[in-house]
């Protein structure tokens, strides 16, 4: 027997109606290429919205079209977002800082229709020029007195389309399980893969982010996504905002500019953020050279790569800021595991530190559990550490266009490729990437916690481990290390900076100190090309 209860389904429409209605009077401010401090409210944006709607269907986009935007965080974007998926159509955010070979790939994988820009990406588009066949029209996202000369046909001004489109749209009737957004990997291997999202997933993935121990929000918030729009939407946060109705600060371009985010931070009262470790260091940096605070800022997400304890600790000594620790993929939209906030008083400084650098435990509505190289489940008694797997209806069943793939088992679970640890009161914590970790003489070594380790070294700004080849061991640890500008540190003094840190047979073989260390396009450091780069280094005898 089934139950009596409505079955409306869950969109992304309905929660775009219910912001207009119940949050419209909330503000949204942003950093723009052509306005410092642009600022109007959910209304005023709804009301575009509905304008670029229209508009981009005069222009012929039509359901199940894969419209692009190749955009920082600003209100523009979050009004693509909820025009296009509201209108059927999917949003398809691509990284702009990819190799243009893999934003050419990724057009065309995707078949995208339109592509919206910021004006500083159109260079971008006019290198592919004739080779992304399946676009129709380029939109920039700019008013006319700042519309860029281009060599590119089809190119339409954002503002002068909306200019003379009527503010009522009638909003066609979308499935649950329909497509609303497409997210594609870094590419870390291979071409990028595509993570087709649904209304449903999208709105699942909102309440779970709601909650207490998630995120947390409510509408006296003030929250400035500094996580890219383009990465993983934002990790939710335009949607969230809707639905909770808090104010939203965007700071465009500047989203690793410490000075600009510190004014954006005071003169807005943001009080809460999120993005990747860089960007809170370059913070910090800023913070400890002018001599600012940032009082009004409550609580910080950092996640998209392992955090060092330092940040941590500095945020809430120096700044009464509190740093959650999250952990997710483009393939779970992204939130997986989110590191609530712990009692240090309770928990003693040494168990605190121990604890906050952990991944956090698993969100409602995500499934998890580690396993041997035989598939067969290992406990969870934070000693015990194994590949990674999730299920949960906000994670991708398959890739986009690539449904024969190895990351799913027979039972659906889904590989996330990262090797991990679980406790008994089921805080997860990250060790390494499977094809990252280190094994020395049949015994794993992590190479994110000697990563940690290194960064909190007063004198170290960036750090990276990567398994070499050794005559005994099979491999071993070497340390890359790039110094702060003016420090003093020798090889001798890194390498014993470890001692009574981790295990001593744990510490690197050497060390080496570099100027710059390779990154992926999301910020990540890239161990495939750092292996590539140092293939022929050999350790010393």
């Amino acid at each position: 027997m089934q139950g009596l209860m409505m079955n409306s389904p869950l969109t992304i429409t309905s929660m775009m109606e219910f912001a207009d209605k119940i949050h419209s009077d909330t503000e949204i401010v942003s950093v723009t290429s052509d306005n410092p401090r642009h600022r109007h409210t959910f209304s005023d944006a709804f009301k575009r919205v509905r304008k670029l709607a229209n508009a981009l269907q005069k222009l012929g986009a039509e359901k199940e079209d894969c419209i692009a935007t190749l955009a920082w965080n600003d209100y523009r974007h979050f009004e693509i977002y909820y025009a296009v998926s509201c209108s059927g159509m999917v949003c398809h955010t691509i990284n702009p800082r990819l190799f243009p070979e893999q934003v050419e790939y990724i057009i065309n994988h995707a078949d995208d229709q339109f592509i919206l820009l910021d004006v500083a990406f159109l260079p971008l588009l006019e290198q592919l020029d004739g080779k992304i066949p399946s676009v129709k029209g380029i939109i920039v996202m700019t008013d006319a007195a700042n519309m860029p000369e281009t060599t590119l046909t089809n190119v339409y001004c954002y503002e002068s389309l909306l200019e003379s489109e009527s503010e009522e749209f009638s909003w066609p009737d979308i499935d649950e399980m329909d497509a609303s957004a497409l997210c594609y990997t870094s590419g870390t291997t291979g071409n990028p893969k595509g993570v087709l999202y649904t209304h449903r997933s999208t709105v699942l993935h909102t309440f779970a982010a709601c909650l207490s121990d998630v995120m947390g929000l409510a509408s006296d918030d003030v929250v400035m996504p500094i996580v890219p729009m383009f990465h993983v939407n934002a990790w939710g946060l335009p949607y969230v905002s809707a639905v909770v109705g808090n104010k939203l600060v965007f700071p465009g371009a500047k989203m690793a500019d410490g000075e600009v985010l510190t004014s954006l931070i005071n003169d807005e009262g943001v009080t809460y953020s999120a993005g990747v470790p860089t960007v809170w260091l370059a913070l910090l940096k800023y913070l400890e050279t002018s001599g600012k605070t940032i009082d009004s800022l409550q609580a910080v997400i950092v996640g998209g790569a392992a955090c060092p304890l330092s940040i941590l600790e500095e945020f809430e000594d120096k700044h009464n800021v509190y740093t959650h620790v999250a952990w997710g993929m483009t393939e779970m939209s992204p939130l997986g595991t989110f590191n609530p906030k712990l009692d240090r008083e309770a928990l003693g400084e040494s168990e605190y530190a121990r604890m906050r650098v952990k991944a956090g435990r698993c969100i409602y509505g995500v499934d998890l559990k580690i396993v041997d190289d035989n598939n067969v489940e290992l406990p969870w008694d934070g000693e015990a550490f194994g590949a990674l797997k999730v299920k949960g209806p906000w994670v991708c069943s398959s890739y986009f266009k690539l449904e024969e793939s190895d990351a799913h088992d027979a039972d659906g679970w889904f590989d996330t490729g990262d090797v991990a640890t679980i406790d008994s009161l089921g805080f997860m914590q990250i060790t390494d990437r499977s094809k990252d970790v280190i094994k020395s003489g049949g015994e794993w070594i992590s190479s994110i916690d000697l990563e940690n380790t290194a960064v909190d070294h007063p004198s170290v700004l960036e750090a990276a481990v990567i398994g070499m080849p050794h005559e005994k061991w099979t491999e071993r640890p070497l340390l890359l290390v790039i110094k702060k500008e003016g420090a003093e540190l020798s090889k001798e003094e890194m390498l014993a900076f470890f001692k009574g840190k981790v295990a001593s047979w744990w510490i690197p073989s050497d060390c080496l100190f570099v100027d710059e260390l390779a990154h992926t396009a999301t910020g990540k450091l890239s161990k495939k090309d750092l292996r590539e780069q140092f293939k022929d280094y050999t350790f010393p005898s």
